[in-house]
């Protein structure tokens, strides 16, 4: 399945969450077998010659498409989450939004020293959210071998976010 009809599988909603925004609704190409078998595919085909012993998927989407890409690599799987949602120790970077700052956390044993790290979400942006798991990830003492994303809105450079990381989406959206 090829990225053009991959993007047929997508929903675009205008107006959502609020006018002027052009939302990207990924919830149909999950439903559809053959198109969420494309996804992880491609992404296992972009990172499987690369050692990976750990995929960092972040909250929320990241947890549906980075278990299915670690089982492929044979790799293990961490979550990413958003504050006070994990119960052991953890490590927390905030990171600057448009309006105020957020935050994300990991279990300070998610990840040894010198492990090798895949990070995954569903959507790079504006690339904060993947910059601050990249933090997070190197002050574990992990070492990131890519941030690999589904739909990338290219328009908004969030890739300029994350120097020197192989960044790879599979579906890019210029406007």
């Amino acid at each position: 399945m090829n990225s053009n009809e991959l993007k047929k599988l997508i929903r675009e909603v205008p107006d959502w969450p609020k006018p002027g925004i052009l939302f990207y609704d990924i919830t149909t190409l999950l439903k559809d077998p053959q198109g969420f078998r494309a996804l992880i595919d491609n992404l296992y085909d972009h990172y499987h010659q690369r050692p990976v012993d750990v995929v960092a998927g972040i909250e929320a989407r990241g947890f549906i498409f980075g278990p299915a890409l670690a089982y492929r690599l044979g790799a293990g799987f961490v979550p990413v989450r958003k504050p006070n949602k994990l119960p052991a120790e953890k490590a927390r970077e905030e990171y600057a939004l448009e309006y105020g700052t957020d935050a994300l956390e990991i279990h300070r044993d998610a990840i040894q020293k010198g492990q090798r790290v895949l990070i995954c979400d569903d959507l790079l942006a504006t690339g904060g959210t993947a910059a601050a798991t990249t933090r997070l990830v190197k002050k574990l003492g992990g070492d990131v071998v890519g941030c690999g994303f589904a739909l990338e809105l290219s328009f908004l450079k969030g890739r300029d976010k994350l120097p020197g990381v192989d960044v790879f989406s599979l579906l890019q959206y210029d406007k």
